[in-house]
C-alpha cells in the first residue's frame, strides 16, 4: 500500500458531490485509491504532496505530430494554408524512430502539465508514398512505446483516411495516410489490436478507431464501417470544424456531417464528434439525444480561427463534454478550461456559461468518456484510479483563489505534483524519469526543418 498525503484535496464526500478538504490522506493499492481520511497529518513512510490535489486531466484530442508546429506557422500572419502546408510537410519528415522521440517529448509535456490519459487521433501509418512499412504497425507501435516511456495512459485511435475530399483522392502528401480501402483497414485494425494486447499493458495501452472526417471516408466506406466495427471500440471522427465540410457534405449527400453520421446509425454514446464548430440546430439535437461526446479544443480552434462551437448548447442537449489538445498549440487542461468559457462568453455576451465544477468534468470524466478504457474521475474517491495532479495555491497566479474556481485562474505552470496509476511520475515541471521536457522537445525538433 502507498500513500499520498496532500495540504487539500476535491474529494467526492457522498457518492454524487465533490468538495474540498483540509489534509487529506490518500491511501492506494494496485494504482487504486482504497482509502480516504480527511483532518489528519503525514503518515511515516508517506509521500507528502504541497497543494491542493485534483483528478489528473484526461486529454481528449491529440494528434501528437503536431507539436512540431507550435510557433512555425504564423508568417505572412499565418492562414490556414499556411499551418496546413506546414503540417504536411512535417508529416513527411516522421519516421518511426523520430515519431517515437517525438511522442516521448510530446507525451512527457502532457504527463507534466497534469494529464494521465491521452486519445491519440493518429493517421500517419505508412512510409512517404503510402507503402506499408516492413512492420506493418511501426509506427503504431513507436507512439505506443513513447505512451509507455512517459506512463502516460494511451487510447490509439487508428484513423480511416480514404480520401482527400469527397470525391477527390488522396494527394501526394496524404497517401502514407491511406488503407485501400474500409475492409482493408478494419483488417489492419484487428490485427493492430492483436499486438498491442500481446505486447502492453491494457490499462496503459488500448487501441481506438477513429474516421478523419467525411471529407476522407466516402460513403459506402462509412457504411462498411458502420457494418463491421467492433462494438467495443470506441469511435472518433472530425465534424463541421469548418463550413467548407457542411457545403461539400450537404451537395454531396444531401445531408450535414452529422445527419451522415445519423443515416448510417453512427451517433451513439461510443462516438467522439472532435470540434463539432458549425452544427445546425438539428444536428446540436441528434448529438445530445445519441449521448454522444462532443470534444472541444479551444485553443486550437482559436489558433487556426476555426470558430467557437456551440458547446453550452450541446451540454443542454444532452451531449457530454471533453476537452482535447488537438494540435497542442498549447498543452495545459487548465487553460483549456478558461479557452472553453471564454469561447462562450464572447459568443453570448453572458458570464457563467459553464460553472467550475463542469469545467473539471469536461476535462477529467468528460474526456475520459472517449477512451477505450475512461479512468478519470471528477473528484478523486474511492475505488478510482489513483491519477491526480496537485495545484500551488499561492502562485502569482492562484494566491486568493477558492480551489474550486482554480479553472479561472490555475495554469500547467502551477502544477506541483502528478500522479499515475498510485505512483508518482513527476514533481514541479519534470518527469520523474525522463527529465525536463523542454529539454527532451528541443533536442527531437532540430530533426524536423
Amino acid at each position: 500500500m502507498t500513500a499520498f498525503w496532500c495540504d487539500a484535496a476535491l474529494i467526492n464526500v457522498d457518492g454524487e458531490s465533490a468538495a474540498v478538504a483540509e489534509r487529506v490522506q490518500l491511501e492506494t493499492r494496485n494504482g487504486l485509491i482504497v482509502g480516504i481520511s480527511a483532518g489528519t497529518d503525514p503518515r511515516p513512510g508517506g509521500h507528502v504532496l504541497r497543494g491542493v490535489a485534483f483528478p489528473a486531466a484526461a486529454n481528449a484530442h491529440s494528434h501528437a505530430f503536431h507539436r512540431i508546429l507550435r510557433g512555425r506557422t504564423h508568417d505572412n500572419r499565418g492562414d490556414f494554408w499556411v499551418w496546413r502546408e506546414q503540417m504536411y510537410k512535417s508529416a513527411g519528415e516522421l519516421t518511426p524512430e523520430t515519431y517515437e522521440q517525438l511522442a516521448t517529448a510530446v507525451f512527457t509535456e502532457m504527463v507534466v502539465a497534469g494529464y494521465s490519459a491521452v486519445a491519440e487521433f493518429h493517421y500517419v501509418h505508412h512510409e512517404p508514398g503510402g507503402k506499408p512499412y516492413a512492420e506493418r504497425h511501426a509506427m503504431e507501435l513507436a507512439l505506443a512505446r513513447a505512451a509507455t516511456a512517459a506512463g502516460i495512459r494511451l487510447t490509439l485511435l487508428d484513423t480511416l483516411y480514404l480520401a482527400g475530399g469527397i470525391h477527390t483522392p488522396l494527394s501526394p502528401e496524404q497517401a502514407r495516410f491511406g488503407d485501400a480501402d474500409a475492409r482493408a483497414w478494419l483488417e489492419r485494425l484487428a490485427s493492430l489490436r492483436a499486438e498491442i494486447a500481446q505486447n502492453f499493458a491494457p490499462d496503459m495501452v488500448s487501441v481506438g478507431a477513429a474516421l478523419h472526417s467525411v471529407r476522407s471516408v466516402p460513403e459506402p466506406d462509412l457504411a462498411i464501417v458502420a457494418k463491421q466495427l467492433p462494438a467495443d471500440l470506441p469511435l472518433h471522427i472530425h465534424v463541421s470544424e469548418q463550413p467548407a465540410e457542411n457545403q461539400a457534405c450537404l451537395q454531396a449527400y444531401g445531408v450535414t456531417p452529422t445527419g451522415l453520421l445519423a443515416r448510417h446509425g453512427l451517433l451513439t454514446r461510443q462516438l467522439s464528434v472532435v470540434h463539432a464548430t458549425h452544427l445546425t440546430p438539428e444536428d446540436v439535437h441528434l448529438l445530445g439525444a445519441a449521448g454522444a461526446t462532443v470534444v472541444m479544443c479551444p485553443t486550437t480552434e482559436a489558433d487556426l480561427a476555426d470558430g467557437i462551437g456551440p458547446a453550452r448548447a450541446l451540454s443542454d442537449a444532452g451531449a457530454t463534454i471533453a476537452l482535447g489538445t488537438d494540435q497542442h498549440a498549447v498543452i495545459d487542461p487548465w487553460v483549456e478550461m478558461r479557452a472553453l468559457e471564454h469561447g462562450q462568453r464572447l459568443v453570448s455576451g453572458e458570464r457563467g456559461r459553464f460553472s467550475p465544477g463542469e469545467l473539471l468534468r469536461a476535462a477529467t470524466s468528460g474526456a475520459a468518456s472517449s477512451m477505450a478504457t475512461p479512468v478519470a474521475s471528477a473528484a478523486l474517491r474511492i475505488g478510482a484510479v489513483c491519477d491526480l495532479m496537485t495545484v500551488a495555491p499561492g502562485s502569482a497566479r492562484t494566491a486568493g483563489s477558492v480551489p474550486q474556481q482554480f479553472p479561472f485562474s490555475a495554469t500547467a505552470s502551477d502544477v506541483t505534483d502528478v500522479v499515475i496509476g498510485g505512483e508518482l511520475m513527476a514533481s514541479h515541471g519534470i518527469h520523474r524519469s525522463l527529465g525536463d521536457p523542454g529539454r527532451l522537445l528541443t533536442a527531437v525538433l532540430k530533426a524536423f526543418s
